[in-house]
């Protein structure tokens, strides 16, 4: 029986609209179980590599995958709380060095405490650094007989070739919108008419889904977003516009990171013993150092996802725009919105509204490459001008 307060779930219950996947990894569980049995275990592998679009529930996936390979053979409901010998690394910075990976490596060589296999889950492979990729390669070329490596990214090309080829692919596709829309509806009492405009809105994230099926003040934010087009109508409309959503992606960025620097730089302080004022013990100050970097690289990354958000939405409403000049019976994403995506495309050429989607995409590419957020905006708002 599970413990008080711990709901018990099937652990395939995430994986929406993915049901080849699951049927592969059960599977693979079968072997795994039959490998710990004696048998041969075909079908299991050491090390696996989650891909698939953003929402399409990667994460999900590696943590159903380790939590039926430490249940019994057929137990497909198990307590949905992190297992002892599950251990997750996901990271909110720009990248994942060598330190935390070398840690990881350590923890693989031991053998599990309490349950079948040692698990080691990361959720962000695509942001190891080269050295932190070299570290974990050496494990996977001779891997522990009972640890199971899965890391998940977004295309299998953005994890570097060594590594990928000792890593059996599992990739998902984007979720049909019928199928999210049904998940709100069964999961979350939401209308029929909001879970299916969500669930267009969300292009397959089942996350954004949820948020904006749930959230008033999310919808509220997506509705300023697709009012932009048809406003950016002079240059000092596209700098305002810009200046205004670089300004939100930062105080979005100061909020959460003053939130999560504080208990950080707590727990830096008790961990070595340091107090309000007095002598610092040697070490400390570089340890401070290097959480100050860490601290700032995260608020970087939470700003930069924020203005992705906004372009993601951006481009979804400029491809309905495309839809309706090329192709008029085409389904929309943003129905919300027909009126000013009919305008947008009854005032110019399917020629025009591909050169904004190639003004949004490289706006994109500036900024993941750590170009100045704003002078990015401003560049693609004027790419956008009507």
């Amino acid at each position: 029986m599970a413990d008080a307060g711990i709901v018990v779930t099937t652990v395939w219950e995430d994986l929406i609209g993915q049901a080849p996947v699951v049927e592969t990894l059960k599977r693979a569980t079968a072997a795994a179980h039959d490998r710990l049995n004696g048998g041969s275990g075909k079908g299991m592998t050491h090390a696996w590599l989650f891909t698939g679009p953003p929402g399409s529930g990667r994460s999900n996936a590696a943590r159903a995958f380790a939590a039926a390979l430490q249940a019994d053979l057929g137990d497909d409901t198990v307590p949905q709380a992190l297992h002892p010998d599950v251990t997750v690394i996901a990271t909110d910075r720009l990248s994942l060095g060598v330190d935390e990976i070398r840690d990881l490596v350590r923890k693989a060589s031991l053998s599990p405490s309490q349950g079948k296999w040692q698990v080691l889950i990361i959720e962000d492979a695509d942001r190891l650094t080269d050295s932190a990729a070299d570290a974990l390669l050496k494990t996977l070329e001779e891997p522990p007989p009972r640890t199971v490596w899965m890391l998940c990214a977004p295309t299998a090309e953005d994890v570097i070739v060594t590594i990928r080829s000792r890593s059996r692919q599992v990739v998902l596709r984007t979720p049909p919108a019928t199928e999210v829309a049904a998940m709100l509806v069964a999961r979350h009492g939401i209308s029929e008419a909001l879970a299916d405009s969500a669930a267009r809105a969300s292009q397959g994230h089942i996350g954004r889904a949820r948020a904006l099926a749930l959230k008033e003040d999310v919808r509220a934010r997506r509705s300023q977003i697709l009012a932009l087009p048809t406003t950016l109508r002079t240059l000092g409309d596209c700098l305002a516009a810009a200046a205004a959503l670089d300004a939100t992606a930062k105080a979005n960025a100061t909020n959460v990171g003053d939130d999560l620097d504080g208990d950080e730089l707590a727990k830096l302080r008790e961990g070595w013993g340091v107090q309000e004022r007095g002598k610092r013990p040697p070490g400390y100050a570089g340890a401070l150092s290097a959480l100050e970097k860490d601290q700032k690289r995260r608020r970087t990354r939470i700003a930069h996802d924020s203005i992705d958000g906004v372009l993601i939405e951006l481009i979804s409403f400029y491809r309905d725009v495309l839809a309706m000049q090329t192709a008029p019976t085409a389904e929309l994403i943003n129905v919300d919105v027909e009126a000013s995506i009919r305008e947008l495309a009854e005032s110019g050429t399917p020629e025009s509204t591909l050169r904004r989607i190639d003004a949004i995409a490289a706006c994109r590419e500036a900024i993941l490459a750590n170009a100045a957020s704003l002078l990015a905006l401003e560049h693609m708002m004027i790419g956008l001008r009507v």
